[in-house]
Order: C-alpha cells, then sequence, then structure tokens
C-alpha cells in the first residue's frame, strides 16, 4: 500500500468520465487499498479513483469517526439506482478541492448499486453523510464536482481561487 498524490482543482483530469473497472485483478485491489491509506492519511471520508490520477470506476469510504472503529467501504462501478424526493443540505468538502467547504442540497436518502472486491453485487440504503458521501464520490466518477451544486458566483470564484493558486505554484 502506498499513499498517492492528490489531483487538485484546477486540474482538467476531475473532469474526466471514469472507465468501468471491469475484472477484479490484484492490480484493481492494489488501487483500493492505496485509496483507502490515501483518504485516511489525507484525512477525509470518501475517496474516487480520478481524485489519485486513476480514471477507473472505484470509490473508497469511511464515515465511521475513530480510528479504532474503522469501517471502510470500497465500492466498484457504484451506481444510484434510487434517491429520495426529501432533500438535506449537508457542508461539504473535497480532498480536491482543499480548505474549501459550502452548503449542499441533496437527496437525503439513496439506493446504491456496486459490486465488491469480491465481485459480488450488493444495493445499500444509505442516510445522512453516508448519502451525502456516496453523492459526491458518485459524481466525482462522472466528471462532477460538489461546486457544480452551487451558484455560478460561487463556483466561478472557487475556480479563479485554485487557477491562481497553481499558476503561483507552477512559477
Amino acid at each position: 500500500m502506498s499513499i498517492r498524490p492528490l489531483v487538485i482543482l484546477p486540474d482538467a483530469r476531475l473532469r474526466e468520465i471514469s472507465a468501468p473497472v471491469g475484472t477484479i485483478t490484484g492490480e484493481v485491489r492494489k488501487l483500493a487499498a492505496d485509496m483507502l491509506e490515501t483518504m485516511y492519511d489525507a484525512p477525509g471520508v470518501g475517496l474516487a479513483g480520478i481524485q489519485i490520477g486513476e480514471p477507473v470506476r472505484i470509490v473508497t469510504i469511511d464515515t465511521s469517526k475513530e480510528k479504532d472503529e474503522r469501517r471502510p467501504l470500497v465500492l466498484l462501478d457504484p451506481e444510484i439506482v434510487w434517491s429520495s424526493e426529501e432533500t438535506r443540505p449537508y457542508e461539504e468538502g473535497c480532498l480536491s478541492i482543499p480548505e474549501y467547504y459550502a452548503e449542499v442540497i441533496r437527496p437525503d436518502r439513496v439506493r446504491v448499486r456496486f459490486r465488491t472486491l469480491d465481485g459480488e453485487t450488493v444495493e445499500q440504503e444509505a442516510d445522512g453523510l453516508l448519502a451525502t458521501c456516496l453523492q459526491h464520490e458518485i459524481d466525482h466518477l462522472n466528471g462532477v464536482l460538489f461546486i457544480d451544486h452551487l451558484s455560478k458566483l460561487k463556483r466561478d470564484r472557487v475556480m479563479k481561487k485554485f487557477a491562481k493558486a497553481a499558476k503561483r505554484e507552477a512559477a
């Protein structure tokens, strides 16, 4: 396992649509392990493959609060198959948009279908933080960032801030 560098806004890779995982190989298992280690190190509660430069439909999530109680989830080819009409605001952040947080309104509950590392197809219903995290990470697989759910003014402000920072870093 190794900690991978994060892809940071305004990197265009964050807008790529990720490809299906396909066959579950040792390489896929290693990627999942690297993603979990990177996510825990950051620290974050979710990570999509594209956030470490791997445009493949894999997501890692762990919404547990304590290090001793870790409950990692690895989702291969996840898709939302149902979402509630009821919505909930949640303050979101993103490892690819460091130190920026904003309230996003999303469906309160979702049902997600995905494959496990054992190749089993699972459907899981979630609410609260887990539902928000699932939607946020699955958005990443489709090239969508949480700032895309904000007003154009706020989104443009964030993009400008991160473009300036990237330009300074490159100089």
